[in-house]
C-alpha cells in the first residue's frame, strides 16, 4: 500500500486579507484588524504582510503597533464575513476531496490520495486548490504537500504566500531535520525551551536524542515528537461527525456605550439572530431554546433561558423569542455594558407543534420559509445582500 497524500492549506493572513477585500484601496498600506479602543478590546487581532514588515505584532496594544508604524491603519473585525469567507474555501476544497480536517478557521488537512486519478498529483491537486481561491475568492493560500499531516503542516509554513511545498520521502531530511525545533507541530515555548536545555535546537537533533532523555524531559510526549521528526506519524484526516456539531451557538457584543433602552437590545439581538440562524442553516440544526445573556454596568452577569415545545432555524423567531425573554427578566434597573444571545438546546430535525385553532403554526411555517429564502439570498450574494430593517440605523 502506497503512501498517502496529505494537503495542508493555511490561507495568508486571513482576517486582515478578508477584511481588505471590502477595503480595496489599502492593500498597498500597512493594514491591522483591531479591536475597538471604545469596546475596550484595544488590541491588535491580525495584521497584513506590509504591516509584518514593521513589526506589527498579533495581541499587542494598538499604541504599541502604532509606534512602531505610524503610518498604520486599523479596521474593525467583520466576524461574519470571516465565517462566511472560511465556508466558501471549504466549499472549494470539496470539489478535489471529501475528507477534510478544519484545523481553525483558516487552515484544514485534506487527504487527497483517492483523488489523483480525476485531478493529477498532490502537487497539481494544490496548484489548481491555490489558483481556484485566488480567482474566485481574492484571498491566498500557502499549501503544505506531504506523505503524513505533521510535515504537511510544516509544508504551508515554509513558503508563503500563496506557495506550495513538497515534503517527501526522499526530501524530508533535507528540507525539514535544520528547521528549528520550534517548527514542529506540538512544540510550545515551554517544550522548546525544555528541548534547547538538553542541545536540541533542530528537528533533526531530536531524532538523535535517545528515548530515555526525552521521556524524562516531556513525558511520553517526547517520544511522539521523535516520531513526528522521523516521518512517522500516520494520524488520519478526521473529517467532522455529527458528534462534532456545538451544543449552542452564540454571539454576543460589548458596545461603544453602554445600552440604556430596549430597542438597542432588540436591533442587537436581531443582528445576533441572523448570525446564530445561519450557523443553524449551515450545520441543518434547529434551535430548541434560547439563551440571554447580560453584564452590567456594575459588571453584574446575568443569564436567562426558556426552551420551546417547537425548535426553529427562523431568524425572526429566535430574535423574537430571545428579546421577549429579555424583556421579561429585565427592565433597565442600570445600563448594560454587552448583551448576548444564544441559541441551546439544538435539535438534527425540526419539531413542530400541534395545528392550533388560530392558525398560529401557519404563520409561523410561512415565517420560516421565508427566512429559508433570506438565508440561501445570503448564502449566494453574501450576509450584507440582505438585511432585516430592524437591524439598521
Amino acid at each position: 500500500m502506497g503512501d498517502r497524500i496529505i494537503l495542508h492549506c493555511d490561507l495568508n493572513n486571513f482576517f486582515a486579507s478578508v477584511s481588505l477585500l471590502f477595503n480595496p484601496t489599502l492593500v498597498s498600506l500597512p493594514v491591522a484588524v483591531c479591536g475597538s479602543k471604545e469596546k475596550r478590546h484595544g488590541i491588535v487581532l491580525a495584521k497584513n504582510e506590509i504591516a509584518k514588515k514593521f513589526g506589527v505584532k498579533t495581541a499587542e496594544p494598538i499604541f504599541e503597533a502604532k509606534a512602531k508604524c505610524p503610518e498604520l491603519v486599523t479596521l474593525p473585525a467583520l466576524d461574519e464575513k470571516y465565517e462566511e469567507y472560511s465556508q466558501k474555501v471549504i466549499s472549494i476544497y470539496e470539489r478535489y476531496t471529501d475528507m477534510i480536517e478544519p484545523f481553525g478557521i483558516d487552515e484544514c488537512w485534506l487527504d487527497v490520495t483517492g483523488s489523483t486519478v480525476l485531478f493529477g498529483s498532490g502537487e497539481q491537486i494544490a496548484d489548481k486548490i491555490r489558483n481556484d481561491v485566488k480567482r474566485e475568492l481574492g484571498l491566498t493560500v500557502s499549501v503544505g504537500v506531504s506523505f503524513n499531516k505533521v510535515f504537511a503542516k510544516l509544508g504551508s509554513d515554509m513558503k508563503k504566500p500563496d506557495a506550495v511545498t513538497v515534503i517527501s520521502r526522499d526530501n524530508f531530511k533535507q528540507k525539514v531535520w535544520p528547521l528549528p525545533i520550534s517548527d514542529l507541530l506540538f512544540v510550545g515555548a515551554k517544550t522548546c525551551e525544555k528541548l534547547k536545555s538538553c542541545g536540541i535546537h533542530t528537528i533533526g537533533d531530536i531524532t538523535d536524542c535517545d528515548d530515555i532523555t526525552l521521556k524524562r524531559l516531556l513525558g511520553k510526549n517526547g517520544a511522539e515528537l521523535k516520531k513526528y521528526a522521523l516521518g512517522q506519524d500516520t494520524s488520519p484526516v478526521v473529517t467532522p461527525t455529527e458528534a462534532d456539531k456545538p451544543k449552542s451557538i452564540g454571539r454576543s457584543v460589548t458596545c461603544e456605550k453602554d445600552f440604556t433602552k430596549n430597542g438597542e437590545v432588540k436591533k442587537a439581538f436581531f443582528e445576533f439572530a441572523q448570525y446564530i440562524c445561519d450557523c443553524l442553516h449551515q450545520k441543518k440544526l434547529y434551535a430548541g431554546g434560547v439563551q440571554v445573556h447580560i453584564r452590567t454596568s456594575n459588571l453584574v452577569v446575568k443569564e436567562f433561558s426558556k426552551t420551546f415545545p417547537d425548535s426553529t432555524d427562523s431568524a425572526l423567531i429566535f430574535a423574537t423569542r430571545g428579546f421577549e425573554l429579555f424583556c421579561e427578566n429585565y427592565s433597565f434597573g442600570e445600563p448594560l455594558r454587552s448583551v448576548g444571545l444564544r441559541a441551546i438546546n439544538l435539535k438534527d430535525n425540526r419539531i413542530a407543534v400541534q395545528q392550533d385553532l388560530f392558525g398560529e403554526s401557519d404563520k409561523k411555517i410561512e415565517i420560516e420559509k421565508l427566512d429559508n429564502s433570506i438565508y440561501e439570498l445570503r448564502k449566494k450574494f453574501g450576509s450584507d445582500g440582505i438585511k432585516r430593517a430592524t437591524t439598521l440605523d
